[in-house]
């Protein structure tokens, strides 16, 4: 193939320009993204050659290899993995494949620690070598190919790269950086070790540089000695030297690891800047073997709620790489959690769909969940403020005390993808109901558990009571809560999407059952005495002709309008039917698309509202008829089905 020149995606072109202005702050990222890079070549190599040895070719042994040329101002990352074709090398270096390449863009902010996380996370990890090269050689042959069909990809990273067939007799991948003047500090032996130790130490297969020795200067004068030498320098020997650990982490004792190399290994999977909240190394044995060493991140990704990206665990088995995202591993709900699964069972060929079906996988799955389930059961536990713990904290051990408060911290970033396990996940759902936290009506900042709430109720209260809403405010103020306030009866606030769904498969809690405060008729049970009781029923026969009338004039809006005993100082609100589809779980699928079941609300009024009172006998019945029914749904989140007609009616009766 003689030389050709391509247009980068467009995509790509704008990102280059990003990376090469914006990211200067945080240089040595380049190195960890492609010693990365190397090492997943060398992985695919290995997992290709399961069914075919011979890419292998005469060299069995994976390795990553860096080098320098202070005189040519290049470094090398060298890989004998798989190695590319020309058309993958325009493929690959070219454009941008990848799903969330415009949301990784739109969200390079300029924050150094952000921004540097962001491109470990989108894939695009290779464009981050112009943050310190002005010009960027690729050389690559694929594994089988013969040696004359090796490629040269070369770009300076603005608008086009070149591509050229050359010979090239070893297999992988040689990414050879121009070092811009500012970043010839990495030409330099000290300088990688350091970011090798800090970013890469724990990558399975050895990372390899050339050893240096100092040699004197010549001598200035041959014949004469102690005229003294030339300046002395550091000379390479010809011999490499293996410069990280080169052995997986999860393949050692837990006694022999230190907190640090366990974080920073969380930091290599994950390509995250933060510490992890927490983690979880075992050696499971029985009828199914397999190491596993799990974390829980302090922050969420920023693509936590993009369907079509792809989350799960690496899986190895036998410490040969098989997979990145092993979703078969981790339940979704469970989708945050990072770390390596290492299985001794599993066959070296397992595909995804193999995993789907596996019985061992399964037994591993519901390992890894009881796992991640103790963890944060653990974090619970120890989860107070320090000003809650005063005079206790001295005699807590170091690990419980660094607990402290770490379980709000994971909530606030994960809470509500966990919720999604009461409807995935039947058999842990008492664990899971245990684990969440809500706002009430008698918490302004901290969250309750329901096992708090249900401590605390009061004599007689037969039902744990919650409102779902759209916001944490719409939820407070809703008329729906003002008999429950009078009484000072705690409400659970639940503002979170998915709360709505969630909520179908929990009915009750340690035998108490879970009762929205806007299904069905409102029954306090022993709460309410018998002369409230009793007005009610007498509000409800004084108000039947009135009723009927409303009925009539909203037939085609309300289900039934009745009288209610949970108004205090509004007119009217709407409620459901006890089996009834929740207004804002309707609206919710609305706007997502899908189909909801067709249903009226149930229309309920205040007989003790001046309003109210006026209706019967006013002029404007039918208009206040509707006015009302339409404020109710307001109050409650919703909209009118014809606001203008709404704003006449109430423009007609304020002129």
């Amino acid at each position: 193939m003689s030389k050709q020149t391509h247009a980068f995606q467009a995509e790509v072109a704008q990102l280059l320009h990003l990376v090469t202005h914006a990211l200067y702050s945080n240089q040595e990222i380049f190195l960890r993204e492609l010693v990365s890079n190397a090492s997943d070549a060398c992985d695919k190599l290995r997992f290709e050659a399961l069914n075919n040895t011979a890419l292998y070719e005469d060299a069995p042994d994976l390795q990553v290899r860096l080098s320098f040329d202070k005189a040519a101002k290049t470094l090398t990352i060298t890989d004998n993995g798989i190695g590319m074709t020309a058309q993958e090398a325009i493929d690959h270096l070219g454009t941008i494949a990848k799903s969330g390449t415009k949301d990784f863009m739109s969200k390079l902010s300029g924050d150094q620690k952000s921004d540097a996380q962001l491109i470990g996370q989108f894939g695009v990890g290779f464009y981050s070598g112009f943050i310190v090269a002005d010009k960027i050689t690729v050389e690559s042959r694929r594994a089988g190919a013969p040696a004359a069909e090796g490629v040269r990809w070369i770009s300076g990273g603005t608008g086009d790269f070149e591509v050229e067939a050359i010979h090239r007799a070893e297999r992988g991948t040689s990414v050879i950086l121009h070092l811009r003047e500012d970043a010839l500090d990495y030409a330099n032996t000290w300088k990688l070790k350091e970011i090798v130790g800090k970013y890469s130490d724990h990558i399975s297969l050895p990372i390899l540089m050339e050893k240096e020795e100092w040699k004197d200067g010549d001598l200035i004068d041959p014949s004469n000695e102690e005229a003294g030498r030339q300046p002395g320098g550091m000379v390479k020997t010809g011999e490499w030297d293996t410069i990280n650990q080169a052995s997986a982490l999860w393949t050692r004792a837990k006694k022999d690891i230190t907190d640090e190399q366990y974080a920073d290994f969380y930091k290599q999977i994950s390509r995250d800047f933060e510490a992890p909240l927490t983690w979880t190394h075992n050696r499971v044995e029985g009828s199914t073997e397999y190491t596993q060493l799990l974390y829980i991140p302090s922050k969420a990704p920023q693509d936590l709620w993009n369907r079509d990206k792809k989350a799960g665990i690496k899986l190895y088995v036998k410490r040969v790489f098989i997979m990145d995202d092993a979703e078969a591993l981790m339940p979704s709900y469970l989708r945050f959690v990072k770390g390596v699964v290492d299985s001794a069972d599993l066959p070296l060929n397992v595909s995804r769909e193999l995993l789907q079906e596996s019985r061992d996988v399964k037994a591993i799955r519901e390992g890894n969940t009881r796992r991640v389930l103790s963890m944060l059961e653990d974090l619970a536990k120890h989860d107070k403020s320090p000003e809650a713990t005063d005079g206790v904290t001295d005699v807590l051990s170091e690990e419980d005390k660094a607990k402290l408060g770490q379980y709000t911290q994971f909530y606030a970033e994960f809470g509500a993808v966990l919720k999604e396990g009461l409807g995935e996940d039947f058999g842990n759902k008492d664990r899971l109901a245990k684990l969440l936290r809500f706002a009430s009506t008698t918490s302004d900042t901290a969250l309750v558990s329901l096992a708090d709430y249900k401590a605390r109720m009061k004599e007689g209260q037969d039902a744990m009571y919650y409102i779902t809403a759209d916001t944490l405010a719409a939820a407070e103020n809703s008329p729906q809560l003002e008999v429950f306030k009078k009484k000072g009866i705690e409400v659970l606030l639940m503002t979170d999407r998915v709360d709505e769904w969630a909520l179908n498969f929990l009915h009750d809690f340690d035998g108490t059952p879970l009762q929205s405060v806007a299904k069905g008729a409102v029954d306090l049970g022993k709460l309410q005495d018998e002369a409230e009781k009793k007005a009610t029923e007498e509000a409800a026969e004084n108000f039947k002709p009135l009723l009927a009338k409303l009925k009539e004039a909203l037939k085609d809006k309300a289900e039934d309008v009745r009288v209610t005993s949970r108004l205090v100082d509004s007119p009217a609100c709407l409620v459901v039917t006890d089996d009834g589809m929740s207004m804002q779980l309707a609206r919710m699928l609305k706007q997502a698309g899908q189909q909801a079941p067709e249903s009226k609300p149930v229309l309920e009024v205040n007989p003790e509202h001046a309003l109210v009172k006026k209706l019967d006998g006013s002029v404007h019945f039918h208009d206040l008829a509707h006015i009302l029914f339409d404020q109710a749904l307001l109050a409650e989140g919703g909209l009118p089905a014809d606001p203008a007609a709404y704003v006449k009616r109430v423009n007609a009766l304020l002129s």
